[in-house]
């Protein structure tokens, strides 16, 4: 047997060693030719797949040598026209600069006169766009914006038409700056709607409508959201929008929004009394009681001395009156000795006292706590602040701002209830005492007369 039979032999066996367990159930014998033949078939068949294969793998080379010359190809024509398009950008980098030179030549002084014309251009714009003015001429500031910048790019050369535009423009606001004019406009109010509404430009100051200030920011009209102190300068207003020729009078605001901020800024009375806080409330409480309390007295008092005054013009002795009270007790003790009856009026004297001094001790009391809560509201608002400082440090006044107000503000307050308070004390405390001294005067009198009376005169006690 050859090599190559052997070879034949050997792997037929193998097969038959793997297929033998398929064919079992057809108890089939295969003959050892046909088995020859099955496995030349099967390397026949290997050995075409894999000429295919190579076959397939030498065209994709050859295309991919083909791809890979292109690209060669383009990428040294893209170099030639790098190499070109940088002799180009040379070329046209001198033909700029020498251009240039020539322009700049040929400007001379022009070239200075537009650099000015520019600046006055941007800030003609930047001023104008602030200007209450820029509410009835929008239109101006795209203009100046495209003078700006063609005077700027150094390619285009501004034209007469355009220098005479910016001139009439200037000349514009120079003279709406001493006009007093009314249009319409769009305002927003307070609820945020915007709705068309008559307005009244003064100048360049301030912009009204009947009855309110406006104010005039990025590009849009609006009332202001607190107006300035009312009646005082809101009512002119109103004459101003109602005026059809003639002088109002108008308080305007030179400073184009300064002093107008700052009257909008200033807290009112309830607001400053807000910022004493609880203490300040107290002072304000304790004050109106020290009040109510010294004007009953006073008009209880006032009574009292109409009524004294009264009872000194007769001489019967009435009961509605402090004086005929005491006087009535002479009445029921005149039969009793000197010392006795100065005793006794002496006690009525007593018992009217309380009446007329009612309430006046409390009076005092006010007058003299009321600076002293003044005091602590200043010390806890100090304290504030010093903790503000500690937290935050000195780098933000408006953080030390509420400490100061409650500090200040309390202080104030405290001097404001101290001060009436002690004025209405000594007020009904003098009618108090007065009346006081015409029940002493009277009964001192009347002891005098009933001693000279029982025949001598005896040391009387007032």
């Amino acid at each position: 047997m050859s090599a190559r039979t052997a070879i034949i032999s050997a792997t037929a066996a193998v097969l038959l060693a793997g297929i033998a367990p398929v064919n079992a159930q057809e108890n089939k014998a295969m003959s050892m030719d046909e088995l020859i033949r099955r496995v030349e078939q099967g390397r026949v068949s290997d050995n075409k797949e894999n000429q295919q294969r190579e076959q397939r793998f030498r065209q994709a080379r050859t295309e991919q040598q083909r791809l890979l010359n292109e690209s060669q190809g383009v990428k040294r024509q893209a170099e030639a026209r790098s190499e070109q398009l940088e002799v180009n950008y040379d070329a046209n980098e001198q033909l700029i600069a020498e251009q240039t030179q020539l322009l700049d030549q040929r400007l001379g002084s022009l070239k200075e006169l537009f650099g000015v014309m520019q600046q006055v251009a941007g800030d003609a714009r930047a001023r104008f766009d602030t200007s209450l003015t820029n509410v009835q001429f929008p239109e101006r500031g795209e203009f100046l914006e495209a003078l700006a910048k063609k005077i700027g790019g150094s390619s285009k050369l501004p034209s007469l038409e355009e220098i005479e535009l910016l001139w009439y423009e200037l000349q514009r606001e120079m003279t709406e700056s001493g006009k007093v004019v009314k249009f319409t406009t769009n305002v927003i109010d307070q609820s945020g709607t915007e709705a068309p509404t008559d307005v009244v430009r003064v100048g360049l100051f301030n912009m009204v409508t009947d009855g309110l200030y406006l104010k005039y920011e990025n590009g849009k009209v609006s009332e202001l959201p607190r107006q300035p102190e009312q009646g005082r300068f809101t009512d002119s207003t109103s004459d101003l929008f109602n005026a059809t020729s003639g002088k109002v009078r108008l308080g305007i605001d030179p400073t184009l929004g300064g002093v107008l901020n700052s009257l909008v800024a200033r807290p009112n009375l309830q607001e400053r009394v807000q910022q004493g806080g609880l203490v300040g409330y107290l002072i304000i409480a304790l004050g109106i009681i020290g009040v109510l309390i010294a004007l009953e007295r006073m008009v209880a008092l006032g009574m009292a001395s109409r009524k004294v005054t009264v009872q000194l013009a007769n001489d019967t002795p009435t009961s509605d009156n402090a004086l005929g009270r005491v006087l009535s007790v002479y009445s029921d003790n005149r039969n009793v000795d000197t010392e006795t009856l100065e005793l006794k009026m002496s006690e009525a004297i007593f018992k009217e006292t309380p009446a007329l001094n009612r309430g006046l001790l409390f009076i005092k009391i006010i007058s003299v706590v009321a600076p002293l809560m003044g005091l602590l509201g200043t010390v806890t608002g100090m304290i504030q602040t010093f903790q503000a400082i500690t937290l935050y440090g000195t780098g933000d006044p408006k953080l030390m701002a509420g400490g100061i107000s409650q500090a200040l503000v309390t202080t104030v307050l405290g001097l404001t209830v101290a001060i009436p308070t002690v004025l209405l004390h000594t007020l009904v405390s003098g009618r108090s005492k007065r009346i006081l001294q015409v029940l002493q005067e009277q009964s001192a009198g009347i002891i005098a007369k009933h001693a000279e009376s029982h025949g001598g005169v005896t040391e009387t006690r007032a």
